[in-house]
């Protein structure tokens, strides 16, 4: 992990959690409050009926939210959708875009990412750009490939004095159990980071670059340790404070 650059530990509910749901949060702030300081950013992007209640509750522990989509549109006549602007206004402070359940669920291509984390810039948000190949892909040996397109097409221009955070995650280890080895995650991040350092020089440097797919309270220290690993997205082991408090407090 690059330690000049501060860790994110994001947690992606996905469409998970009720109002039940919010007494994990209530117990992992508790946990963040009772010990040392985490030595990291924590982040916790649950569905959007959660969205303001969580981040009025967790303020006080220094957890943070996000949402886990945007309109590209602030607002207007997109019914069902919801905009950048309105999870700012619920507390958020970073929002997804671009994962790999949205692309290929709903047909999300990188201009459409990309036109997502510019409204997010807009909202004063934190685009959290998830990048990913396939297994078929992979087997092919097109990963780095398809990565390095999405990462050229998905992150804007804008990135290069905005913050932004890119999230890798092989499209084959989301909610399987299977996580690559650390010696492809980084071979996938140091490409990234190259990639970035010659687009952007030396704002490239201190892009945060997020690994996810079924990390785990497990495998997150091996992980966290490896070179441009600057922190997690985390899916399922987000939902359960003991797990997601064990993978923040592997950083």
């Amino acid at each position: 992990m690059t330690t000049s650059i501060t860790p994110l530990i994001a947690g992606n509910w996905k469409m998970n959690g009720l109002m039940a749901s919010l007494s994990e949060v209530q117990k992992l702030a508790e946990m963040l409050t009772r010990g040392t300081a985490p030595r990291c950013t924590v982040a916790i992007c649950p569905p959007a009926t959660l969205l303001a209640r969580i981040s009025e509750m967790a303020a006080s522990s220094g957890i943070v939210t996000g949402g886990q989509d945007c309109h590209p549109a602030q607002s207007g006549a997109h019914t069902g959708d919801i905009s950048a602007t309105m999870l700012a206004d619920a507390g958020a402070q970073f929002v997804i875009v671009g994962h790999s359940e949205r692309r290929a669920g709903h047909g999300e291509s990188d201009d459409l990412v990309r036109t997502k984390a510019q409204a997010a810039f807009a909202a004063g948000l934190t685009p959290i750009i998830c990048v990913g190949e396939t297994e078929a892909e992979r087997r092919d040996g097109q990963a780095e490939a398809v990565v390095g397109r999405q990462v050229a097409t998905s992150v804007p221009e804008e990135a290069q004095a905005i913050d932004v955070v890119i999230a890798y995650e092989p499209v084959w280890a989301i909610g399987t159990g299977l996580t690559p080895t650390t010696d492809d995650i980084r071979q996938v991040h140091d490409m990234i980071r190259a990639q970035l350092i010659e687009r952007f020089g030396d704002s490239g440097q201190t892009i945060r670059l997020l690994y996810g797919g079924s990390m785990k309270p497990a495998n997150a220290r091996d992980i966290l340790m490896v070179e441009n690993v600057n922190g997690g997205l985390v899916g399922g082991a987000s939902l359960l404070a003991n797990d997601f408090y064990a993978i923040i407090s592997a950083v």
